[in-house]
């Protein structure tokens, strides 16, 4: 009989290695199972025929496919598994689609096919577990590794590589080879040479290298890189990276212990657990007067003078977890030795043995003898030799403790070298220190054998007379007086030092020796005040006086912070028109305490401490500030400042000038700087160079008080002099004082000859400037005009009397007089 074509069809499906099942596409029942699928599921075929297919899926996605007819008519193929009979599922490759009936009727068939992926599964799980493993024991690696390929690729990298080089995170989650490479290059510090070192890597696969990078953080890496083989050919290179920052921190500091240890000044030596010398540095030998010191004892090195218990007491030290250090003698052969002073450590093993011990020496003789020469100097002035205020404090502690048991007296003199300062400017401080060495010698043997002379410093000297009352100090200070008049000789040169001196007296003026050496410098400061060259016993109205002074003196230096300065202005009027021409800038002070204080006082007071200069530069910003006002309100006026002479003699002041013009913005022909002869008679080069520099950028100059002091004519037709002003004590006496008369006439005649302009000072009544106006003075100012006024009221009165233009300027003494002062204002410091 013949099989029909279904038979034939199954028989074929028995051949086949792949699971296959025959499917009604009807009722989705399995219409055949061929032996494979009985074989993969473990299902009989008989048992799997009528069985609903939806009993082999084993996902939910197999499910949704038999659901849904339109997916398993258009056919699909996936990687599934398939539910076996026991439970278990199989890992398969499943492919279904609808095939026609083997006879030929409309009737169609789904085939579902399935081939067994179990062992491919089970390779790629133990592949994947090994990759792991491989991947876990890479980021395990104490270096950075990087495996990149032969064109230079990155194929993988530990987590080790991403902390040395700090990689972002995000090159840690999305790759990108060229990123983490230029990160990586651009980190090192030499880029070029860093990059030509990877392209030689390149051109030469088989290479191995060793190098050291240094980041820019300044931490060091060792890169070593070796060539990936794979069947003895190059396939790629693996570097390993390492941090060595440490390492070499740590090489370096042993290299700088040996070389410290090689070269240190101090004595070092090294010694076993039995404290036997196994080496010592140079400088130990040196110290030790020895070639070689290896096996001596350490205990030998020092002498019999040294303690006898110090070797115990350095064993006890060490149990305590000390050291021990001491003073000792070194023995250096034969009858030579030198003090030292040694620090002993002991080192310790891991069982807290002694197994080392290190000695450090430093040779203390001349530390000995520059001790000796301090206490001789704690006691002593190191120039001429007398005793000084320590030694002077311990004998005068001894003498007040005898005179309190005794009732004695005694005084303290001093002594102040007038004009010092002289000597030391003009001759040099080497030739004032030989001076003040002569000064000592005769002021020493003025004294007898029971006084104490002694320099406190500079030139200040202080005498303690022992037992003198009154009358035996007066003596001694007149007897020291009549010393310093005969002239002094040195290298020549014949010349005189005078001295001022203060006394006072134990017990009536003080019971400590800074009571009476406060006195009585008290009293040789009253000395100064009157001319200098005697001497002045104390008395308590002194310290009143002193005390007054001190207080005027911090007042007026917490002035300006506090606005209790201000400057005033004096306009200066042309005699010929009576228009104001310009205005001399007056300080004034009134204080909450002190009142209106006369610049009589407060002037020279800061010239003294040296305040002068910081009032000086305030008055003149804030007189070109007033300048700069009067100009935008239409009434240019130029503005006269005074210079002291401190201030002008500093070394910025050319350029602060300029700089004050240049910041306020007023024109240099608006300002004049008022000096007196005496800054142009000192240091006359320099100060004629620097009044010349002040001419050159237009600013006037003005001698003021003309004709007071000491003058050098010479000077007037030599620098850049705009005007001289007459002192008001040669106005005060016009128009009837001859001699008064005299005086203006001729510095008017002089001014005339030499093309300067003049203006007379404290003119007070008409007549004055009458007589003034016959002379052909040019301007004048006082109170026939007006005092000093605030800038408001001088901008008031300037508006009310009529101001001179840059035309009227150098208007010529013989103008018309239209106006004449209907009244004077109060009388006033001017």
């Amino acid at each position: 009989m013949t099989p029909s074509l279904e038979t034939l069809w199954h028989q074929a499906l028995d051949e086949l290695l792949e699971a296959v099942w025959l499917i009604d596409e009807e009722t989705l029942c399995i219409h055949f199972a061929n032996r494979a699928a009985e074989k993969l599921t473990a299902y009989e075929r008989q048992a799997m025929q009528g069985m609903p297919v939806q009993a082999l899926a084993a996902t939910p996605k197999d499910l949704c496919l038999w659901d849904d007819e339109g997916q398993w008519r258009a056919g699909s193929q996936t990687l599934t598994q398939v539910l076996c009979r026991d439970g278990s599922l199989r890992p398969v490759e499943q492919r279904v689609q609808r095939i026609a009936s083997p006879d030929g009727s409309e009737a169609g068939w789904i085939q579902m096919t399935m081939l067994d992926r179990s062992e491919q599964a089970h390779n790629e799980q133990e592949l994947e577990a090994l990759l792991s493993d491989l991947r876990a024991t890479l980021d395990s690696a104490a270096d950075g590794m990087l495996v990149c390929s032969q064109d230079g690729s990155i194929r993988a990298f530990n987590h080790r590589l991403a902390a040395i080089w700090g990689l972002p995170p995000d090159m840690l989650v999305q790759r990108n080879d060229a990123a983490v490479l230029t990160h990586m290059a651009d980190k090192v510090g030499d880029h070029a040479a860093y990059v030509q070192r990877l392209e030689e890597l390149q051109r030469q696969p088989l290479l191995e290298a060793t190098d050291v990078l240094t980041l820019h953080g300044g931490q060091i890496i060792e890169r070593r890189s070796v060539p990936q083989l794979k069947r003895g050919a190059p396939i790629g290179r693996i570097h390993s990276f390492r941090d060595i920052t440490r390492e070499v921190e740590v090489q370096a500091g042993l290299e700088l212990a040996a070389r410290v240890f090689e070269f240190s000044l101090d004595a070092i030596f090294i010694a076993d657990a039995e404290h036997r010398l196994v080496r010592a540095n140079p400088a130990c030998l040196r110290l030790m007067a020895a070639q070689d010191c290896k096996g001596r004892e350490v205990q030998g090195l020092f002498g019999g003078s040294t303690p006898a218990n110090w070797y115990a007491s350095a064993a006890h030290e060490w149990r305590r977890g000390g050291f021990w250090q001491g003073n000792l003698w070194l023995e250096q052969g034969g009858q030579q030795r030198c003090a030292v002073r040694l620090s002993w450590v002991a080192l310790r093993d891991a069982q807290g043995s002694v197994f080392q011990t290190i000695g450090f020496m430093r040779d203390m003789t001349q530390q000995q003898q520059a001790q000796q020469r301090i206490e001789e100097l704690a006691y002593s002035d190191a120039l001429t030799g007398l005793p000084n205020r320590l030694s002077l404090s311990t004998h005068v502690a001894q003498a007040i403790e005898q005179a309190k048991s005794s009732g004695g007296v005694f005084a303290i003199l001093y002594i102040d070298l007038d004009h010092f300062k002289i000597i030391n400017d003009s001759l040099g401080h080497q030739f004032g220190d030989r001076v003040l060495k002569l000064v000592a010698e005769r002021l020493q043997a003025c004294l007898r054998s029971v006084d104490l002379l002694s320099r406190l410093g500079g030139d200040e000297f202080v005498l303690y007379l022992h037992g003198c009352d009154e009358a035996l100090a007066a003596s001694v200070a007149q007897r020291i007086l009549r010393e310093m008049l005969h002239p002094f000789l040195l290298d020549g040169l014949g010349f005189s030092v005078q001295c001022s001196i203060g006394v006072a007296q134990y017990p009536s003026h003080g019971d400590t020796l800074d009571e009476l050496i406060k006195q009585a410098d008290t009293a040789m400061y009253r000395v100064k005040e009157r001319g200098r060259g005697h001497y002045s016993f104390y008395q308590p109205q002194m310290n009143s006086g002193l005390l007054s002074r001190m207080k005027l003196e911090h007042a007026m230096r917490q002035a300006l912070e506090h606005g209790r300065m201000a400057v005033y202005f004096q306009p200066q009027v042309h005699i010929g028109s009576n228009k104001i021409m310009g205005a001399e800038a007056l300080l004034r002070w009134t204080d909450p305490e002190f009142g209106v204080v006369s610049p009589a006082v407060f002037i020279p007071m800061a010239e003294e401490s040296g305040y002068i200069v910081t009032l000086g530069a305030w008055v003149l910003e804030e007189s070109i500030r007033e300048a700069v006002h009067w100009s935008t309100q239409g009434l240019p006026l130029q503005v006269s400042v005074n210079v002291s002479a401190l201030e002008f003699r500093q070394t910025d002041f050319v350029e602060r000038l300029k700089s004050l013009l240049v910041k306020h913005g007023l024109p240099a022909h608006l300002l004049e700087l008022e000096l007196t002869e005496s800054i142009l008679l000192q240091d006359a080069q320099e100060m004629a160079a620097r009044v010349r520099a002040i001419a050159d950028l237009g600013v006037g100059l003005v001698i003021d008080d003309f004709g007071t002091g000491y003058s050098s004519l010479g000077y007037l037709k030599k620098l850049p002099i705009a005007k001289i002003k007459i002192d008001q004590s040669f106005v005060r006496g016009l128009p009837h004082d001859a001699g008064d008369r005299a005086i203006v006439t001729a510095i008017i005649s002089l001014g005339q000859a030499l093309g300067m302009e003049v203006v007379a000072e404290g003119v007070e009544t008409c007549a004055q400037r009458d007589c003034l106006r016959d002379m052909h003075c040019h301007f004048f100012q006082g109170f026939l005009c007006a005092p000093g006024l605030p800038a408001e009221a001088f901008s008031e009165r300037m508006r009310s009397q009529g101001v001179a233009h840059d035309d009227d300027w150098g208007a010529g003494p013989d103008a018309t007089n239209n106006w004449i002062a209907s009244q004077t204002e109060g009388r006033g410091p001017q």
